[in-house]
């Protein structure tokens, strides 16, 4: 078992006089079931996807919910949205009951949500293992944030980095989990130490099999799920690139609107995170189309059935993906976008924040030079507030100040 980031905001929530219902939502096998056992072991757990107790729950009166489920913990809600009517009335009427709903579709929850618990209820989000939570062994380990996340809260600044990353303390324990999160992915159930290389490999392929079964048939009555299973492989091998709606309703042969719509499927599923263009001058001639990333590199390697080295992409897209896992597990102020111009400059992570930009670039090289700043320098007249650092992350394990605000340094040192 992890120590997870959400523990302290969860404990915290649950004693709260906003917390009386909690939604607890994010990818089926997120650790959702495990979190609520642990920070609610004291309400009664009740599980909606099964027909029977879900029958016999759909029969309680609001005063028997009151009597026999004061405090309770509901799975996969979304399965049968009518108990969320009964949990608003049980709310409403009573003012000692309180609440955790967990579900795995983030769209059928949240629809039914926003429609009967608006201003009742605190949504949170779980997503696979981060970093600072993919080095803990149990419930009970301390639980570090990472270099990225002391930055942005000012408790941390790069003079304090160590020259080379080999020169870290936890140096040992930062690559192995970095190493492991390259190849296998981030979902909690694939770190059990028992499992086999191959037993990994074959866990996350059942999971896309069972996303395609289970999730995304909730999601839509498909007849035919082949034309979705094409869009999932089109985007696996584009990880990191610019969509072209067109360009895919080509390949999969769909209109553009269901190319659309399947392309949100895989968003609101938990399954990739759409990074929109940073567009906010509109005197600068910059390009508006989205980047997709895979929210989870083993996921996307069990899509592609591979096993061998990452692509400059898929590299990119495991970035991408830890440090948008971290902004929103920590609950960092910052917006996520990547920046393109149409004469070819990009930033493939651009942080915004109230008042600075954070700039990321992303490199699988092992040795940074200077030609790797080229489209970090003199961009501050393209954007709107000031570039508080421009930072570099590949796999060099030495550290580079490459000018003033640009600091190259490991991928793992950054996010560990």
């Amino acid at each position: 078992m992890k120590r997870r980031i959400i523990f302290d905001d969860l404990q915290a929530k649950r004693h709260s006089k906003l917390g009386r219902i909690i939604v607890l939502t994010g990818a089926r096998q997120t650790g959702k079931t495990t979190v609520a056992h642990h920070c609610f072991a004291d309400y009664a757990y009740l599980a909606a996807d099964d027909p029977v107790q879900r029958n016999s729950l759909l029969t309680l009166t609001v005063a028997q919910w009151h009597t026999f489920y004061r405090r309770a913990v509901l799975d996969e809600v979304q399965k049968e949205p009518a108990l969320i009517d009964s949990i608003k009335s049980t709310h409403d009427r009573f003012a000692d009951v309180r609440y955790l709903l967990l579900g795995s579709s983030q769209f059928l929850l949240m629809e039914k949500v926003k429609e009967s618990l608006a201003g009742r209820c605190v949504i949170m989000e779980i997503y696979p293992l981060t970093l600072p939570e993919l080095m803990t062994a149990s419930f009970e380990d301390a639980l570090e944030q990472s270099f990225f996340a002391q930055y942005v809260t000012g408790t941390q600044n790069t003079d304090a980095v160590y020259p080379s990353f080999t020169l870290d303390p936890r140096y040992v324990t930062k690559k192995k989990a970095y190493d492991f999160y390259l190849h296998h992915g981030s979902y909690p159930a694939i770190t059990d130490e028992e499992l086999t290389e191959e037993e990994r490999y074959e866990w996350v392929r059942m999971y896309v099999r069972t996303f395609l079964e289970r999730d995304i048939r909730d999601l839509a009555s498909f007849r035919d799920l082949e034309p979705f299973m094409k869009l999932q492989r089109y985007l696996a091998h584009t990880t990191g690139t610019l969509v072209n709606y067109s360009s895919i309703a080509k390949e999969t042969g769909v209109s553009v609107p269901t190319v659309q719509r399947y392309v949100r499927y895989m968003e609101i599923s938990y399954q990739t995170v759409a990074l929109p263009a940073w567009v906010a001058h509109p005197l600068k001639k910059l390009v508006k189309a989205p980047k997709i990333h895979f929210l989870d590199n083993g996921v996307l390697r069990a899509i592609l059935q591979k096993k061998g080295t990452l692509t400059g992409s898929e590299f990119e897209s495991a970035v991408v993906a830890e440090v948008y896992k971290q902004v929103k597990t920590y609950g960092l102020p910052l917006s996520c976008y990547h920046l393109r111009t149409q004469d070819g400059r990009e930033v493939d992570l651009l942080l915004e924040a109230e008042d600075y930009y954070i700039i990321i670039e992303i490199k699988m090289t092992d040795r940074v030079n200077h030609t790797d700043a080229r489209h970090l320098r003199d961009l501050q007249h393209i954007l709107n507030k000031p570039i508080r650092q421009a930072f570099i992350l590949s796999n060099d394990m030495q550290v580079h100040r490459l000018a003033d605000n640009i600091t190259a340094m490991h991928a793992a040192a950054f996010l560990c």
